[in-house]
């Protein structure tokens, strides 16, 4: 798969980007290390299935971030390389954010 140069603010369904990279483009999680340090934790799953920050992110997946208290599923929207922030929230679509009351592994 073409892992090319993206332009910029071109939205892009064929191509793939790092986990940690797409996290922080989207605002999802605000800065790369914390994507990695979340990811390398264990708290990121990609279509049900646990990710590291370097897993590749293609468009229409499915993403599940655990924070604390929270379990937050997106479906990957768009792939930009860079976005404005009130652009950020349409690279993803929110599926459902459930509260949870006791730690869950």
């Amino acid at each position: 798969m073409n892992k090319g140069i993206f332009k910029q603010n071109e939205i892009c369904y064929n191509q793939t980007m790092r986990l940690d990279k797409f996290l922080k483009v989207s605002r999802l999680i605000k800065r790369r290390p914390v994507a990695k340090e979340v990811a390398d934790k264990g708290r990121i799953k990609i279509n049900g299935k646990l990710a590291k920050s370097s897993s590749d992110v293609k468009f229409n997946d499915t993403i599940e971030i655990r924070f604390g208290n929270k379990i937050v599923e997106v479906r990957v929207a768009e792939l930009k390389e860079f976005t404005r922030k009130e652009d950020a929230d349409k690279m993803y679509e929110m599926i459902s954010e459930t509260r949870i009351t006791e730690e869950v592994e």
